[in-house]
């Protein structure tokens, strides 16, 4: 399945590397990736048509933070994304408080470090993070799991201060969440499924308001005394629901379908179920051919690649990706060179240094089609759902808001098509249920779609 071109990866230092997230750094209109670094600088790489440099500068690059995590959402409302980037004590001495980088005058500045935000500032060890437009207002907080303490959310106020209310909403519980997803779930506004360490799984329901209430064990999602690292969601069954696929640092990997009623059951094949020492999980369509694939990302041993074929899910021949010695920490996906296909990074480091790895699927002739939704604001509609119909067929993605263990995928619905060139029907959903429909979009394009009635226009092709 996959090629290595981590020679294209120009800035590539031998490190420790955590989480990674894909965002618009600079504000050009192409998405950067950045890359959480422990003890070292973070990196922010940017395809310049050719290779990837590091853009990141000074204030992004946090030399010497023990940086574990990235997750990138418009939180101020003005169009951009912040990133929160979760960190811990570092080897060097530096404290291990948590930073909020919001770009003001073209300069990234740390909300936290000012002083009406101290009250705020999260200085415990993060897990994990995404992101969550609860109410559907296109400004989104920050949801942290936190190694000790009470999951977090910070959103920001009409006053442009930022507050924790997650105790306001039902998210303030003291867990070892360890991984986190957003999306429309189980509800029609955005719920957050989280796998715990040594605890029970975690599922909050969107009650519409914005607020939540805790439904894992009738949902069947608890399985308690796992130890729950990476997550992504996808429809694993074709019935427009969507499933989820999760890993067990060590334990059984569960694959939950989602039934009629909003009950999950586990119907992961014994070769994906297998144990292994999994961090990142990603789920999407490298080859184009209308049905995602999941990639399970593994710490010291070999990495998986699974593909639904003749009706069963089975272990694919992932090429150049199975780095059986690779320190796995964390993956992300992105199209960067605008060619149709979905590149995948992989970061290492948590036992040791090691280079990041870069990888493409092979060419092939088969079509595809690519959506952004934006906010009202313009920035990325993160939760947005997309659905596709071609030749009857439908197809259904989430605009990542996190995916799982320490990273974030580009915020971009991807769909394969393979023979076909036109498709029948897009229709785009944002969190307060707001839709747009798109009739026959051609095929090999990338579509932005802004929020209906928006001051931004029509959608572009």
């Amino acid at each position: 399945m996959f090629t290595n071109y981590s020679h294209l990866l120009l800035d590539n230092p031998v490190q420790r590397h955590h989480g990674i997230a894909v965002t618009d750094v600079d504000g050009d209109g192409a998405f950067e990736i950045v890359i959480a670094g422990f003890d070292r600088p973070n990196l922010v790489l940017k395809w310049n048509g050719e290779t990837f440099v590091d853009i990141a500068d000074s204030v992004l690059a946090d030399v010497n933070r023990s940086s574990l995590g990235v997750v990138a959402a418009d939180v101020n409302g003005d169009g951009r994304e912040e990133l929160y980037v979760f960190n811990a004590p570092s080897p060097s001495g530096h404290k291990g408080h948590h930073r909020l980088w919001c770009c003001q005058n073209n300069k990234w500045v740390d909300l936290f470090s000012r002083p009406e935000h101290q009250d705020a500032l999260n200085s415990t060890v993060g897990q994990a993070a995404v992101c969550l437009d609860r109410v559907g207002d296109g400004r989104y907080g920050i949801v942290v799991a936190n190694a000790t303490g009470p999951m977090r959310l910070y959103e920001m106020n009409e006053m442009g201060l930022l507050a924790d209310v997650a105790p306001d909403v039902g998210l303030a519980l003291a867990t070892t969440v360890r991984g986190l997803v957003s999306l429309p779930l189980v509800s029609d506004r955005m719920d957050i499924f989280a796998t715990s360490d040594r605890g029970t799984n975690l599922l909050f329901c969107n009650r519409g308001n914005g607020t939540y209430r805790e439904t894992a064990e009738s949902a069947g999602l608890s399985d308690a005394y796992t130890h729950g690292c990476g997550i992504a969601v996808l429809d694993a069954d074709g019935d427009g629901k969507f499933d989820i696929v999760y890993g067990n640092w060590e334990g059984a990997h569960r694959l939950f379908l989602q039934g009629a009623t909003g009950h999950f059951r586990d119907v992961a094949p014994q070769e994906m179920a297998r144990p292994s020492r999994v961090r990142a999980i990603v789920a999407a369509d490298f080859d184009n051919d209308g049905i995602e694939e999941i990639f399970f990302n593994n710490q010291g041993e070999p990495n998986r690649l699974f593909g639904l074929r003749d009706g069963a899910w089975r272990q694919l021949d992932i090429g150049d990706a199975w780095e059986p010695d690779g320190l796995g920490t964390g993956a992300a996906i992105g199209d960067f060179d605008g060619d149709g296909r979905l590149e995948l990074v992989v970061a290492h480091g948590e036992t040791g240094a090691q280079p990041l790895t870069l990888y493409r699927p092979r060419r092939t002739d088969a079509g595809w089609l690519r959506v952004l939704p934006l906010t009202r604001y313009g920035a990325p509609a993160r939760g947005a759902i997309c659905r596709l119909t071609v030749a009857g067929e439908r197809q259904v993605r989430s605009i990542d808001a996190g995916s799982g263990y320490l990273c974030q995928m580009e915020p971009v619905a991807h769909f394969g098509l393979g023979s076909h060139q036109r498709v029948d029907r897009l229709e785009v959903c944002w969190p307060d249920g707001a839709k747009v429909a798109i009739d026959s979009p051609m095929a090999n394009q990338l579509i932005r779609v802004p929020y209906p009635g928006s001051v931004l226009g029509k959608f572009e092709r």
